[in-house]
């Protein structure tokens, strides 16, 4: 059966005439469109970004890459590399990693993958996971780590405490203190 120019014509007004009434219809239409939960809103190569408060620098942080996401508040980092600032804005620590996530809400981090953070007067914590909760205001891991300072060697299953390690809740602790004290485990 050959179907003319006319026959075609008069097919794709039917087909287009039946579209705009199927579109027409009073159905539910979409009030928003929502994106996918895996795809930013925003993409950042070589990401430098200064935290200030008051004036005052608190934190650096650069990064190979910056995935942004508005609904959740986060912003996920790939490569890296921060400096952290105290007080009064002098250099309190320096962190690696191989990603981190921060929440915008609270200004909460938490780093994994090869994390290290090294302080001025060379401490040195190595872990899988490091979380910085700035609420609290406290890091921690439940992850094995290692603290070393001068010949201070620290291990252990997890721990928790202030950015200064002055306040320290070990999981499991194992190592040498101050040259001479053996910790629990040896």
């Amino acid at each position: 059966m050959r179907v003319g120019a006319r026959g075609r014509a008069a097919w794709a007004t039917t087909l287009l005439a039946a579209l705009a009434a199927a579109c027409g219809g009073s159905g539910a239409h979409p009030t928003a469109t929502v994106q996918a939960p895996d795809s930013a809103d925003q993409l950042l190569i070589g990401f430098s970004h200064y935290l200030t408060s008051d004036g005052i620098r608190r934190s650096l942080v650069n990064a190979d890459t910056a995935y942004f996401f508005e609904n959740t508040q986060l912003t996920s980092l790939r490569r890296l590399k921060a400096v952290f600032y105290d007080r009064n804005g002098a250099e309190a620590s320096r962190l690696t990693a191989d990603s981190a996530s921060y929440r915008w809400q609270d200004g909460s981090m938490n780093a994994a993958g090869s994390v290290v953070l090294v302080s001025p007067d060379g401490r040195r914590l190595t872990t899988s996971a490091l979380r910085f909760d700035q609420p609290s205001n406290t890091i921690s891991t439940d992850q094995h780590f290692t603290l070393v300072r001068g010949s201070e060697h620290l291990e252990g299953d997890g721990f928790r405490s202030d950015p200064d390690f002055r306040n320290v809740a070990v999981s499991r602790p194992r190592g040498v203190a101050a040259d001479t004290l053996l910790l629990p485990g040896q």
